[in-house]
């Protein structure tokens, strides 16, 4: 696998940033797995850059949690485990609860077909092999949820805690079973934002974030053995 620097590239942004973003955008979204050595030579070579610019982004990585040291092993990429899952969700159920509620009153006509056709282009691709596909189809009926909410304070927030779900919201989606079950609660989001139907949201959205938690615990203790 080929690391892909252009991607992040800025010309207002630091090397250091850049090389940072992919690397933190690489473990994210699973090029980089759980387990696997940040070595800085070999990271610098792939990347076309010089070492000093790896060793920060991994300095910056540790302090996110999503690298640690080990002795006489160095920098590895950080395992799922179940505190960092329910710290996140934890915040993201609170978050994604505010949001559904607020969209009820702002969502625009124009938003709610977005938000619509959202959901059966999630449902469309229910059999693709590309989790990663699959995944972004996922994330653009959640940010059409957002974007409702014409807050822009919540919308920075939410996007943010959306980097941090995307290892686990792949995790969630390799299980062909998981993707008929986040299409139900699609669709329930959609009629209870179109109805503005604040209890029924509520209710949906707290069960479609429980339901991604116990799978993704059961996936954790399975590979813990």
């Amino acid at each position: 696998m080929r690391l892909d620097i252009s991607s992040n590239i800025n010309e207002y942004l630091p090397l250091r940033d850049v090389v940072f973003q992919t690397l933190r955008q690489a473990i994210l979204r699973g090029e980089l797995e759980p387990g696997e050595r940040l070595m800085e030579i070999h990271l610098a070579e792939r990347l076309g850059v010089s070492r000093t610019p790896i060793r920060e982004a991994i300095r910056k990585l540790e302090l996110e949690g999503l690298v640690v040291m080990i002795p006489r092993r160095g920098a590895v990429v950080a395992s799922i485990t179940e505190k960092d899952l329910k710290d996140v969700l934890e915040v993201r159920r609170t978050l994604e609860i505010l949001a559904a509620e607020v969209a009820c009153d702002r969502i625009t006509p124009e938003l709610l077909e977005g938000l619509k056709k959202a959901g059966q282009e999630f449902w469309n691709l229910k059999d693709t092999e590309d989790v990663t596909k699959l995944a972004e189809a996922d994330v653009k009926f959640h940010e059409i949820i957002y974007l409702a909410t014409d807050n822009p304070r919540l919308l920075h927030i939410l996007n943010n805690l959306r980097e941090q779900m995307y290892r686990y919201r792949l995790e969630y989606l390799k299980d062909k079973g998981s993707r008929e079950r986040l299409n139900e609660e699609h669709k329930r989001i959609y009629i209870g934002i179109k109805n503005r139907d604040k209890k029924a949201v509520t209710a949906v959205v707290c069960e479609h974030i429980d339901n991604q938690e116990i799978a993704i615990l059961n996936d954790i203790r399975e590979s813990q053995g």
